[in-house]
């Protein structure tokens, strides 16, 4: 095929793929306005992306020869296969570098002991992209039941932005925000082929025009320490301070606890707090046995 017939091929290609896609199922709210195409809108693909709309129609119509950077972006967020992306950079006459696949991560066994041990302070573990990988009951109880949230879901920049009630446990919830987002940029840097976090990445930039416009920022930080203060509908505020734990084995994953300050009132409310979520915890437990 010609270099012009190519581009027409990708073109078409391109097109018949975003088709397949379901607004829904790429994180996209509708707006009630009737579609004039199936699947996702042109817009909607450059949008997730993050190239311009200008862009990704030209390289539709064949008026333009995509880089080998674009193609890589626009094969994940079309969610090709490993032979479709293969087609796809072949039809653009670009070599096919396929990314190094990451496995699905679990917490290490050391580490979930440690969350076990751990009663009297909330306490989680994080991986590759804040993926929440495990936590205690009293993390639960301090920001949300976890385990009712499907695992593919299970992400703490994602409720952060998306879940109302965690949304709500934060006092100053915009610096929280910013600071995920600078979490979530150094992880983009170590891991610049990661397709789960390109369709987060796009997922939140469509919902949310702060995550966005801070994403387009480039600021970056590691997760390290700080301290939150949250309001809880049962203990009250409570001022926290939080500490991120690495693990010499595995650098992906990290144990994150909270912590207040001993004789302070927030320290009472944590302790009426971990008191409270075993209560939970026991009838939950004699319900579900009854």
């Amino acid at each position: 095929m010609s270099r012009d017939v190519n581009r027409s091929e990708l073109g078409q290609f391109l097109k018949a793929r975003r088709a397949e896609l379901s607004p829904a199922a790429m994180g996209l709210s509708e707006t009630g306005a009737l579609r004039r195409v199936p699947g996702l809108r042109r817009e909607e693909v450059a949008q997730l992306a993050s190239i311009s709309a200008q862009y990704y129609t030209r390289l539709e119509q064949g008026r333009l020869q995509a880089s080998a950077p674009v193609l890589t972006i626009l094969a994940r967020v079309l969610r090709l296969d490993d032979d479709q992306r293969d087609y796809l950079f072949e039809l653009a006459g670009k070599e096919s570098a396929r990314p190094r696949r990451q496995k699905g991560q679990q917490v290490r066994p050391p580490l979930q002991r440690l969350l076990d041990s751990l009663t009297d302070i909330p306490a989680m573990v994080l991986g590759r992209r804040m993926d929440i990988l495990a936590w205690n009951p009293l993390a639960a109880a301090l920001l949300t039941d976890f385990s009712r949230i499907p695992q593919e879901r299970r992400n703490y920049v994602r409720l952060v932005f998306a879940d109302p009630t965690v949304r709500d446990r934060y006092l100053d919830w915009e610096t929280t925000a910013r600071d995920c987002v600078a979490f979530l940029r150094m992880e983009a840097a170590r891991n610049p082929d990661d397709p789960r976090l390109t369709a987060l990445v796009g997922e939140l930039s469509v919902q949310d025009p702060r995550f966005r416009q801070w994403w387009a920022g480039h600021h970056v930080a590691h997760r390290a320490f700080g301290t939150k203060t949250m309001r809880h509908p049962v203990a009250g505020e409570l001022t926290l301070d939080w500490e991120s734990l690495g693990s010499a084995a595995d650098s992906d994953q990290q144990l994150t606890v909270w912590s207040a300050e001993p004789g302070t009132p927030s320290a009472e409310g944590l302790r009426f707090l971990a008191s409270w979520a075993a209560t939970e915890q026991t009838a939950s437990w004699q319900t579900d046995k009854a």
